[in-house]
Parts: structure tokens; sequence; C-alpha cells
């Protein structure tokens, strides 16, 4: 697992009264809870499937960091390919949740603390080392790009040659950069992304196989997951017709923050195991639908996947 790790900071609070300085609610702090989020989310549920997982990425040397790798480690990650960087600050992302007292608390601002490029020669080195390492003895690998430079050419190229001559599944789940990774074998993006890739408003079941058709020919991938939302997931394989998957669970999901993690941990981890595509897609929308009735970034587990599997088909 290579990518852009991220510290979820939840600041909940209650809304005491409306300030004199200014027209704001003044909230009364509650909690804060710090959860890893971007690719060492996708790790931690990785984790709590059962998988053994290595992160490979950067932090900084500072409170956010060190929450980070202490979450990661209680979740049995191994964090020796996390890189600390002293010169770095660790990418937080603090989501600030108020409410009455007696009320569900709701997301009002988000602050993102993101640092500048990264160019330290020697921690890049040390990034290039532990995902040799790492590639070298997976089953599978998940790139989790969020365009904060953990993923660059040189990490590319090294995933390129190691899993192209021992043959495991890399899948890749990119916000902004999907069209920068060739050549690997499946991705999970969602509609509003695939929109964006290929420059064209989607209408339509049709033009939605067309566009994902298209976009999987472009990057030379065996298969292609599109996330649907309410309405799925649509596969489209080499040699199959686009298969269309209904979502499962309730219709109003409580919180999607991180869903994409959970749907490309399960589809890996599935692959890693020698599944088809298609019952690997079948698996990722089971914990994908899971996992979007839990607040704030969370991660399922094989038994809760396992129940939900079994009571849809009684």
């Amino acid at each position: 697992m290579v990518g852009d790790a991220i510290a979820d900071r939840f600041l909940y609070g209650s809304i005491a009264r409306v300030s004199r300085e200014a027209p704001v609610f003044i909230l009364r702090h509650e909690q804060t809870e710090t959860i890893p989020g971007g690719a060492a989310n996708c790790a931690v549920n990785l984790a709590a499937l059962g998988a053994t997982v290595s992160l490979i990425s950067l932090a900084g040397d500072d409170e956010a960091g060190r929450e980070l790798r202490n979450k990661l480690a209680q979740s049995r990650v191994n964090c020796e390919g996390l890189i600390t960087a002293s010169n770095l600050s660790t990418t937080t992302k603090v989501r600030i949740l108020a409410g009455q007292a007696h009320s569900n608390r709701q997301q009002v601002i988000r602050i993102d603390y993101e640092d500048s490029a990264f160019t330290d020669v020697d921690v890049r080195q040390q990034v290039a080392l532990a995902l040799q390492k790492a590639a070298s003895e997976a089953d599978a690998v998940i790139i989790s790009d969020y365009n904060y430079g953990v993923v660059d050419e040189t990490a590319v190229n090294t995933l390129r040659d190691i899993c192209a001559k021992r043959k495991v599944p890399v899948l890749v789940d990119s916000r902004f950069r999907l069209a920068s990774f060739t050549g690997f074998t499946s991705a999970t993006p969602n509609e509003d992304e695939l929109e964006h890739l290929m420059g064209k408003t989607i209408s339509g079941l049709h033009h939605l196989e067309n566009a994902a058709q298209e976009l999987k020919d472009k990057l030379d991938y065996r298969a292609l997951l599109i996330t649907r939302g309410g309405q799925g997931m649509m596969l489209l394989e080499d040699g199959a017709a686009p298969l269309h998957i209904k979502a499962v669970g309730a219709q109003s999901p409580v919180d999607v923050t991180g869903a994409g993690d959970t749907v490309i941990a399960t589809f890996a981890l599935s692959l890693s195991c020698d599944s088809s595509f298609s019952d690997a897609a079948r698996l990722a929308n089971y914990a994908g639908g899971l996992v979007v009735m839990k607040r704030g970034t969370a991660s399922v587990t094989a038994t809760e996947l396992e129940h939900s599997i079994v009571n849809s088909e009684q």
C-alpha cells in the first residue's frame, strides 16, 4: 500500500450561543479525535479485513504525524515504510462538527493543512527503498494518490517493473491524476471522476458504458470498477459485457467520507486471493454499503462483511 497518508481530525462541539463579536455560533468543545485518512485509511481497512498490510508513505515529525502513526500501529498496520521527515508537516484535514446538546453533530466546515511540494532527496530515497522491499513481497499493491507527492514518477516506474515481473495486481485510486497511472490492473473512479477524466457529461447508461470503456482502453487496464453511489457499481473487464451491480443496504448514507478507500481495499484484497474481477467487485459493493452507514472515516471488518452477505441472501 503506497500513497498519501492523511491525518483526519474530527473536532466535536455543542452550540453554546451566538457570538457578540460576529454573527457566528460559539461551540463548546467536547472532544477531538484523529483517525487515519487517505492511504492510511485504506491500510486500516485492509487490516480490518484480516490482511497483512505495509504502508509506504510520509509523515511529519509533529503531533498529527505521531497520532497517525499510533493509530496505524493500533490497527495492526506495518509502519516501517511510513517515513518521518522533520522538515515536512503531516497533511491534516480538520472537520468541525457542531450541533445542539442532544442532537447529532453535523460537519460545518473543513480546514486543510497542506505542505508545499516535497523535494528532499534523502527522504525520497528512503521511500523508494521501502517501496521496493514491500512490493517485492506483496500479493497486491494499492496506489492511493491524493496529489500530495508521495507517488512520484520513480514510485510508479518501480511498481511497474516489480509487479510486471511478479504478476501481482496493482490497483489505483487517484483523485486527480488517474490518467498518469497507465498499464496497471484496475482502478475505482466514481462517475464524477470519470466525467472529469473524459471531459464530457455522462447522460444515460449507454453513455456511461462507452465512456468507461474508452477510459479503460486509454489506461490499458484489465478491468475498471466505476462506483455510482446509491446506484451501485459498474464493472468493465476484458472479454466480458459490462456488469451492473445494484447498491446494497440503506438508500440514504450516513457519511460517505473515506468510502472509496473501503471499496478499493476490499476489491484489491479479493483479487490478491485469486477472486475473479466480478466476485471482487460484488464484495467491494457490500463493503461500500456498510461503511457509508458509519460516521466519519471508518472501516469494515471481515465479520461485518460476512454478516451483510448472509443477511442479504435470506
